[in-house]
């Protein structure tokens, strides 16, 4: 402890000399609009093509504004580069933007011939004339990755002078190649008025690149398609705070051996910038995103602190958590806040951090980190898949990004191209930021497996193994090829066919799964089957049922190839009862009240006049009434703006919609046959919203009536500054702050209310508990109308989890409300009541089984409250 104590002091001193010459002034930062970035993150086993970044960054352009994009890539392959493996690993890969071509003599001369042997030189790829890339209006730098070595006489100059003995060698050669940095920033970039040249990384095995653009734009003008890596990270960035106009202002930052990409903003960048430069850090830059990264780098190569107590410091662990904590972790974690307290950004954000790290044994890892706010005011979603090769070694990829649509993206781009991945992840899930579970932060780590491989692991923060549900194999698509038909469909009714199914899918294989798929795509040709084989279809994925030795997400995944073909046929055989509707079409005029129209959203802007939200407006004013949404991919808005009394219409989406959806429908009903985004049925004053899967952030915000159902979990505030009267069922959980300042009057006499169940299904497709039925520390917070009743047969909630609520016993009149809706649910989603009253194998009673909670009686008035209330 002494010696690193003792290292930390000499490598902050050694840094003394960097201090900008005029002095460093916080005050310089630009304000600027709030964030609302884009940000996407995947590593995986198997080196991914950059091409695979594309849809997933082109879908979240409206997440960006042309500003600022960029992406960084660690662990990539040394041919794409044209060096050897040894000189990839070895040497750093100082990535050079020049703003001007005519200093590159200059800044070789001065930062790179006197202090480095050059390896090699490689002058990144790109389009000729950026024009052609539609809005990229500042043409962006040239770009120069120098293969280096620090020379051995300038780096035991540098080790003497700053009496950095006692520093490994890569520690030393890292801050020899960071301070050199600085000192090249200083010359070209930040002391100038006019900006000449930057760096844009120097890690090892590590690139960035960025312009005044989008993400997506960075891959094209680049030529990156091609280039692979085992980590990739992008960005589209909104206004926060710095020269977002400049490619210097965009994302990635780098710290030393590490990019970040960041959504949000933090209001105390200033004191943060103090807490730096009283450690001899000194931003050039002039954003948030920038002082994150360097604090991250402070934490880990400075100061040697592990990852978790970098991530500790960054989103410190606070209130209910802290107090959850064993007492050795409060000790530490309460000495990481008294020392760094003034470090944390204060704000809402998200980071995603791609790093090329090493163990203690110097083999790489090349890890991705997505780190939330404790207060969890972005959104986030982090997802897993993965399958085994046929030599036994692991296949996987994982994901972090601010929307699930993104990811579904990037896994279908990945499955056209290469069998061994498909188009669903095994599971998706939310973060709970400063968690005393898992501290709401997770790291995919792509390591060094023997012989040449490498395998991914996910950990938590406090640097335990995620278990994933990968026990069953996943579907071959190079194994199973089969031509005829082995399973005989019954003639059944739709609800009876589907229980056939499940009734025999656990003894069934591939095969026999594909085969009555097949057969049932088939039936689709005959428009009379339509219906049936659509709710057929729509069954096998929306419900949860034991699948033998089949894998959930390979089925899924099956499921949408051949449901496509019955889209496929509706749109190449239209009838009185379905119709189909591409971008372009001259829309129809209903053949009749009952008459199904299909929009294929492929290509529909996500949002604005050419979106599949104002499609559906057009065709509900001409007269349709029933809609299918096919082929979502993050399209906004679905339902919104149909107008008052829309009674009579639904809506089924397939496909991964996203943010909005539902927003301020009145009557309309809307079935989403997957998880949800973000902001759903904010304001929704009538209607049902049914959703078979999780929903996202902020979701029915400032609802004021409806019925909603969700089969799986909320993330962060769900139903805050609700009103009036909705009434919500939510067979999961949620992270926290459900139904803050609710306001929705008496549940007993008209008023809203939400029903908790904290249920989830296993692999197995069994109906379990889960650990607690909400992990939070603020339900029902400040709410001064309405009720929560909660399924709580173990009395695992306590009072310390709400603020302003109390408990109360459950009456016969509450559950004869809630009745009608848990009815509801079982039909919606096969969740039977006697499930919910079964506890541990006994039958009990509702009384026994839920809890409600309600807000707590209001104080009497002040006494100028009072006289105020009175004149």
């Amino acid at each position: 402890m002494d010696n690193q104590l003792d290292i930390t002091q000499k490598l902050i001193a050694a840094r003394a000399s960097l201090a900008p010459q005029d002095g460093f002034h916080p005050s310089q930062i630009d304000d600027a609009a709030e964030g609302g970035c884009g940000v996407i993150g995947m590593a995986s086993s198997e080196q991914v093509a950059a091409r695979h970044m594309l849809q997933a960054l082109q879908q979240m352009r409206n997440r960006g504004n042309g500003k600022g994009g960029g992406i960084a890539a660690v662990g990539l392959v040394p041919e794409d580069f044209g060096v050897s493996r040894q000189v990839l690993d070895e040497d750093y890969m100082l990535a050079i933007a020049y703003l001007d071509a005519a200093v590159r003599q200059q800044v070789e001369q001065e930062f790179i011939q006197p202090v480095f042997e050059v390896d090699h030189v490689h002058e990144q790829a790109q389009i000729e004339d950026h024009t052609v890339i539609a809005g990229l209006d500042v043409r962006p730098p040239d770009v120069v990755v120098y293969f280096v070595r620090p020379k051995a006489k300038t780096l035991a100059a540098f080790q003497a002078e700053n009496k950095l003995e006692a520093l490994s060698p890569r520690a030393l050669e890292d801050e020899f190649v960071f301070q050199n940095t600085f000192r090249l920033n200083q010359a070209f970039y930040a002391s100038r008025g006019e900006k000449l040249a930057f760096v844009l990384s120097h890690g090892k095995n590590l690139l960035v690149l960025k312009m005044v653009g989008f993400g997506d734009d960075v891959i094209r003008y680049y030529r990156l398609e091609e280039t692979r890596a085992h980590v990739w990270i992008g960005h589209h960035r909104y206004p926060t705070k710095g020269r977002v106009w400049h490619p210097g202002g965009a994302h990635p930052f780098i710290g030393m051996n590490e990019a970040l990409v960041h959504n949000g903003d933090f209001a105390n960048y200033a004191s943060i910038s103090e807490y730096l430069a009283q450690r001899n850090i000194f931003p050039q830059f002039l954003t948030d995103t920038e002082v994150s990264v360097q604090v991250f780098d402070l934490l880990y190569r400075t100061y040697n602190y592990p990852l978790e107590y970098v991530i500790e410091t960054l989103a410190p662990t606070t209130e209910r958590d802290f107090t959850m904590l064993p007492p050795e972790k409060q000790r530490i974690y309460a000495m990481l806040q008294t020392t760094h307290m003034h470090a944390s950004p204060d704000g809402p954000w998200f980071f995603l951090i791609a790093q090329a790290d090493r163990d203690k044994q110097e083999n790489p890892i090349y890890r991705l980190t997505g780190i939330t706010d404790t207060s969890m005011l972005r959104p986030q979603v982090f997802a897993w898949q993965e399958s085994a090769a046929e030599d036994g070694s692991q296949v996987a990829i994982g994901f972090a990004a601010s929307e699930k649509q993104a990811i579904d993206a990037a896994l279908h781009s990945l499955a056209e191209e290469d069998a061994r991945f498909w188009t669903r992840a095994d599971r998706y899930w939310n973060a709970r930021g400063g968690s005393h579970t898992d501290g709401g932060a997770f790291m995919f780590s792509v390591k060094q497996n023997g012989a040449g491989r490498h395998k991914l692991v996910l950990t938590d923060k406090f640097g335990s193994e995620v278990e994933q549900p990968t026990h069953t194999p996943a579907y071959d698509l190079t194994q199973h090829q089969l031509l005829d038909f082995t399973v005989a469909i019954p003639d059944l009714p739709a609800g009876a066919l589907f229980n056939w199914v499940r009734e025999h899918i656990a003894a069934w294989s591939y095969d026999d799964v594909l085969s009555f798929i097949k057969g049932l795509a088939q039936a689709a040709q005959q428009d009379h089957k339509r219906q049936h084989v659509i709710e057929v279809f729509t069954l096998l994925m929306d419900r949860r049922y034991p699948t033998g030795k089949l894998r959930r997400s390979s089925l899924l995944s099956l499921y949408d190839k051949y449901f496509a073909q019955v889209m496929a046929a509706i749109r190449k055989m239209p009838s009185s009862n379905y119709t189909y509707v591409v971008q372009g079409d001259l829309l129809p005029d209903p053949a009749s009240a009952a008459q199904t129209v299909v929009v294929d959203a492929r290509e529909y802007e996500a949002e604005g006049e050419a979106s599949v939200a104002r499609e559906l407006q057009r065709l509900y004013a001409k007269g349709f009434r029933k809609f299918i949404v096919a082929y979502s991919k993050g399209h906004r808005f679905f339902g919104s703006g149909l107008g008052v009394g829309a009674s009579g219409v639904r809506i089924d989406v397939y496909g991964s919609p996203g943010d909005y959806l539902a927003s301020g429908i009145d009557g309309a009903e809307i079935h989403v046959h997957r998880n949800a985004q973000d902001q759903l049925a904010q304001i929704m004053k009538a209607g049902k919203l049914v959703v078979h899967g999780d929903v996202g952030q902020t979701f029915m915000y400032g609802a004021k009536g409806g019925e909603a159902y969700v089969l799986g979990n909320a993330a962060g505030r769900p139903l805050i500054n609700a009103v009036g009267r909705p009434r919500v069922v939510i067979n999961g959980t949620c992270l926290d702050y459900l139904a803050e300042s609710f306001m929705a009057g008496d549940p007993l006499n008209g008023g809203g209310f939400v029903i908790l169940n904290g249920m989830a299904f296993d692999e197995a497709g069994a109906l379990v508990e889960l650990d607690t039925p909400y992990p939070g520390g603020n339900l029902f917070s400040l709410a001064s109308g309405g009720a929560i009743y909660v399924r709580d047969p173990h009395g695992k909630l306590s009072q310390d989890q709400l603020n302003g609520g109390e408990f109360v016993d459950l009456s016969a009149q509450d559950w004869e409300r809630m009745l009608p809706y848990l009815e509801e649910n079982a039909r919606q989603f096969g969740i039977d009541i006697e499930q919910l009253l079964t506890v541990n194998g006994e039958r009990l009673t509702p009384e026994q089984v839920y809890c409600k909670i309600q807000p707590r009686k209001v104080r009497a008035l002040q006494a100028e409250e009072a006289w105020v209330g009175k004149h």
